[in-house]
């Protein structure tokens, strides 16, 4: 694997390298501003069958009402719904059709929504830690993703591939709407998610914790599947759709890699080049 940049100045060996003690450098605290934060995770409206049970499932917020269509015809999953609701002590309140497509935000919410909470944000200095199974952090940052369907769905993979945080850039981007709800399909009920001001100064924050940052660039020489850091606490940042990599992310990378394409386009969707980039790194974690 080669780098992108030379390494920062007190930056440990990448992988190979001969050992320089890389635990001996100091951090970089974080700043931290809650009071001036806006808290813009989002997440109250949670839409769709899947991501509704997983809400009354993972408990980790308070679930205020389900609402639900009066003409749904029957299926296991609304059965589960009920009585999750139930042994929560959640209200379940039935209306008729025109009324809940009224009320939804998303094309087919499929009959079901609920009101909840909104998810809590979480520091960025509380993702650089290892999880509770001691495992080094692994980390998705998302440059300037707009597309609540495309966000929705990186959420998904990135909890199934056991990523331990997503950070999001602040202002510019997709946040948890009703729509990201339903794509993620629960996902957002067990990620830790952190919004930051700009994702170059996170990139530089997790540099100074030790923590990889491997950008993912349609450029870059180096082919993902050549990454042998993947073990080490790291983060992948993934672009916008069409643009990718803003010029200070991509120069704030350690190292930027790209997905072989043998095809005649020359480019994937971001869920997909996401997808395989979190798996690539589950691949060799495993």
């Amino acid at each position: 694997m080669t780098a992108r940049r030379a390494p920062a100045r007190g930056r440990g060996p990448r992988p190979g390298a001969p050992a320089r003690g890389r635990g001996q450098r100091g951090t970089t605290p974080i700043r931290h501003d809650v009071a001036s934060r806006a808290r813009a995770l989002g997440g109250e409206q949670v839409e769709g069958r899947h991501a509704v049970r997983e809400l009354l499932l993972a408990g980790t917020r308070r679930t205020r009402e389900v609402i639900m269509a009066s003409d749904l015809d029957p299926a296991p999953i609304i059965d589960d719904i009920i009585d999750l609701a139930d042994e929560n002590k959640v209200r379940i309140r039935e209306v008729g059709r025109n009324k809940f497509e009224s009320m939804a935000r998303t094309d087919a919410p499929q009959g079901i929504l609920a009101l909840a909470a909104p998810l809590r944000e979480h520091e960025l200095d509380e993702l650089v830690t290892p999880d509770a199974r001691g495992n080094p952090p692994f980390l998705l940052l998302l440059d300037g993703v707009t597309d609540p369907g495309n966000l929705g769905a990186l959420l998904r993979t990135a909890e199934c591939a056991g990523v331990t945080g997503v950070i999001l850039p602040r202002h510019r981007a997709a946040h948890v709407t009703p729509t990201v709800t339903k794509s993620a399909a629960g996902a957002i009920e067990h990620l830790r998610m952190a919004t930051v001001p700009g994702l170059a100064g996170a990139l530089t924050t997790l540099s100074a914790r030790n923590v990889w940052t491997v950008g993912l660039d349609t450029a870059a020489s180096t082919s993902l599947f050549d990454l042998t850091l993947a073990d080490s606490a790291v983060a992948l940042v993934l672009g916008a759709e069409g643009a990718g990599l803003s010029k200070l992310v991509r120069q704030r990378c350690d190292v930027l890699v790209s997905i072989p394409l043998r095809g005649r386009l020359n480019s994937l969707n971001v869920s997909v080049a996401g997808a395989l980039a979190c798996f690539e790194v589950t691949r060799r974690r495993v």
